[in-house]
């Protein structure tokens, strides 16, 4: 079932355990404690683009609104693991104590976090350009020309891609964040559809939403082709860095090309919608009953009271 009378610009992101939900005005966590009681985090949110203005203008606001995304998801996650995993007493080690003593717990968490975050945009970067890009330039010789070896990359670039997200779906504990993130999309689609937010109304509907950031995710992989493939260098080290610096504008594209398939539904946009909606059978699942109840906690919090405030 994916009828829907309203857009909305409210997002989710499937936690360990819980979801985190984003309107126009609040953010709020939900997350199933050990003991089954759900955890409930509420805080006011003011985004990048309301703060400056200048990232507001179309192309900025899709590389700013990726930024902020990643920090907030990060921290996210990090909170709801905290909630969600029994807590073990460990003697602290040697290393552990030592740091805590030099730099004091705050600063070592702040460390751990900074970490994570930096981990987490290299190793997309290092599995979806450094390694394409090398691997096309062992084929240089078989090739014979810049265009040809561009598109050989990207045609690389999503099937590592592919693998790789076909292979985390398979991993049992993902399997459950995955269903979370398919309870994500029901609730979404059934508020949208102006049908109660309950667990019986909400199992209706479909777990793939077109505006879900996997398929952006996808859009950026498939983007990045057209755009990559206007620039050839024969020094594979030379197209990495090219790569890195073109990212922010595939970025900037892929979220205005998301934006208008997110505002239009006629052929081309669904044409366009037709390959992340299909991606999403890898990165969703259905949930039970107790990850519906999550999602419509979390969700019911960053309601707006104008309902016009996140309109699409």
């Amino acid at each position: 079932m994916m009828k829907s009378c309203k857009k909305t610009t409210i997002g989710g992101q499937a936690l360990i355990e819980g979801i985190m939900m984003l309107g126009p005005e609040k953010s709020a966590i939900a997350v199933r404690r050990a003991d089954g009681e759900i955890e409930l985090k509420v805080d006011e949110q003011k985004k990048l683009t309301e703060r400056y203005k200048i990232l507001s203008w179309p192309f900025l606001r899709g590389i700013a609104g990726l930024f902020e995304s990643l920090k907030r998801g990060f921290a996210a996650l990090e909170y709801s693991s905290s909630i969600a995993i029994e807590e073990i007493e460990e003697e602290p080690t040697r290393f552990e104590k030592w740091l805590e003593k030099k730099f004091g717990s705050r600063a070592v968490e702040s460390a751990v976090m900074g970490i994570a975050t930096v981990l987490g945009i290299a190793i997309p970067i290092v599995l979806f350009i450094f390694l394409p890009t090398l691997l096309a330039g062992t084929l240089d010789k078989y090739i014979g020309s810049g265009l040809g070896r561009n598109l050989l990359e990207g045609l690389l670039r999503i099937v590592v891609f592919l693998i790789f997200m076909f292979s985390v779906s398979r991993m049992k504990d993902m399997k459950r964040v995955f269903s979370y993130h398919g309870a994500e999309h029901k609730t979404i689609f059934c508020y949208e559809a102006g049908e109660e937010l309950t667990v019986e109304n909400v199992k209706k509907f479909s777990k793939e939403h077109p505006r879900c950031g996997t398929s952006f995710m996808f859009s950026v992989m498939i983007i990045s082709v057209l755009v990559f493939s206007v620039v050839s260098w024969s020094n594979p080290f030379v197209r990495m860095g090219l790569r890195l610096l073109l990212l922010p504008v595939v970025v900037g594209i892929s979220y205005e090309v998301n934006r208008y398939i997110g505002r239009h539904d006629n052929f081309l946009t669904k044409i366009i919608r037709t390959p992340g909606l299909w991606f999403q059978k890898f990165t969703t699942f259905e949930p039970d009953d107790g990850m519906i109840e999550i999602a419509i906690t979390a969700l019911r919090e960053v309601i707006p009271e104008d309902s016009e405030k996140d309109n699409w």
